[in-house]
């Protein structure tokens, strides 16, 4: 949870309790449901929660943003996000349902009334957000096939509409052919070693 403090020290005392309860609702679900690696369960606070609070580092929502998160596992990014932005909406999807089952008791535990759970393929979904958010699901020309008709057009916010992906390793081959694309390199927020090779993907929407 220090890590979290670290980079995040404008916390309110709501907010730090929230994340003070992650480490112990996931060590319990993981015992029934492994939604996170068993080795990365110790690391949760670094490899999960601030990983996905990268987001915030390159964006802060305006209150009243609807976002979308894909494949959303055991809820990361969207839960981390959904405690920092509690006036923003948070849809979190996966197509697994004991995965969306641990999101809603998460969710609950933590009392976050911004989040609501689907379980389904985004491919198969007609919902439009502002964002769509992702880590590590799929190739990314994948997600923008999926994901393409799920943004709103309309932008209200420092950055337009689009999706935002959180990513490791070598993209140049993954991401060569998307021509309007952000990189970043999310060791430019965290300066904790794992993230040497994480990066963050924006693509703006284009209608």
């Amino acid at each position: 949870m220090d890590i979290i403090h670290k980079y995040f020290p404008e916390l309110s005392k709501k907010q730090i309790d929230q994340f003070s309860k992650l480490e112990s609702l996931y060590e319990s679900w993981n015992n029934k449901i492994n939604v996170i690696s068993r080795k990365d369960i110790s690391s949760l606070y670094l490899k999960h929660v601030l990983h996905s609070l990268a987001i915030a580092k390159f964006i802060q929502f305006n209150n009243g943003t609807t976002i979308m998160d894909v494949g959303t596992g055991g809820g990361f990014p969207g839960i981390p996000l959904a405690i920092l932005f509690p006036e923003c909406k948070f849809h979190l999807v996966d197509s697994i349902q004991k995965k969306v089952r641990v999101v809603d008791a998460v969710s609950k535990e933590l009392d976050l009334k911004n989040i609501t759970t689907e379980c389904n393929r985004v491919e198969d979904m007609d919902d439009k957000f502002d964002f769509i958010l992702i880590r590590a699901v799929a190739q990314m020309s994948k997600i923008l096939k999926w994901t393409l008709n799920n943004i709103n057009s309309n932008s209200n916010n420092s950055v337009l509409n689009g999706i935002i992906a959180l990513k490791g390793g070598d993209l140049n081959k993954e991401l060569f052919k998307i021509e309007n694309k952000k990189i970043v390199a999310i060791n430019d927020y965290f300066d904790d070693h794992y993230f040497v090779d994480k990066k963050l993907v924006y693509i703006p929407f284009e209608s």
